[in-house]
């Protein structure tokens, strides 16, 4: 069965929507089965509200921007649409589901809350996971990852997403592979040195199209019928 997963971002008029704060910007990839499928969905939102002067030197999102934009109650059924039974993936997802939960909560009649239809992957949790210790804001993970976010001046949520869906793709799609130059110390060292591996990040995931995994399990088909087992099956 195909996975769907939508990376997630949300700009808002500030930090706490229990203080009335707004969404004002929903930027979100999807990818199916680990590929971009170019299906996105970006929206402007006016919040009906003030935008503090700390969130505009953020995201540089004014009031003046936003006035002709719909408001979430106009665009709620579309998003809750395009979200609903994808597993969410979103760089602290307790602000942006925390936000969204507050926005469908405000409807009439209201939604329910993100995670009565949604998987939630909060890809800081698992960078944190992955690099104990160290930055895992999303800039230093495009600088761990090396990621070209030298566009990014100000946050937005579409852009914002693209860049983690980069991020969460690399982070998730490594591979263990020899180090060449390990390899090499190794030998010198003698049969006992232990090898060192590294995690290869930037290794591109490629997946079989329909038409090969046909070929393929029509390979197996006759591997079976002459050996009467097939390990691949096993």
């Amino acid at each position: 069965m195909a996975k769907r997963q939508i990376i997630l971002d949300t700009e808002t008029t500030g930090i706490n929507p229990r203080e009335g704060h707004r969404i004002i910007e929903i930027g979100c990839v999807e990818l199916v089965n680990r590929r971009f499928t170019g299906n996105n969905y970006h929206v402007y939102i006016n919040p009906e509200r003030e935008i503090e002067a700390e969130a505009v030197a953020v995201h540089g999102i004014t009031n003046e921007r936003l006035a002709h934009e719909p408001k979430f109650r106009d665009i709620a059924k579309s998003f809750f649409d395009y979200i609903q039974g994808a597993e969410l993936v979103i760089h602290n997802a307790a602000f942006d589901v925390g936000f969204i939960d507050h926005e469908f909560a405000r409807l009439t009649p209201a939604l329910p809350p993100v995670q009565q239809y949604c998987a939630v992957l909060d890809t800081l949790k698992l960078a944190r996971e992955l690099h104990p210790g160290q930055k895992n804001n999303l800039d230093a993970l495009c600088r761990r990852y090396d990621i070209n976010n030298s566009h990014r001046t100000l946050h937005g949520a579409l852009l914002d997403a693209e860049i983690l869906a980069d991020v969460y793709l690399l982070m998730t799609g490594g591979q263990v592979s020899l180090n060449l130059a390990a390899k090499q110390e190794h030998s010198e060292q003698g049969e006992n040195a232990p090898a060192t591996l590294v995690r290869n990040s930037k290794l591109k995931v490629i997946r079989a199209s329909a038409d090969e995994m046909l070929a393929h399990e029509s390979r197996l088909d006759l591997v079976q019928k002459k050996g009467g087992s097939c390990l691949w099956r096993n």
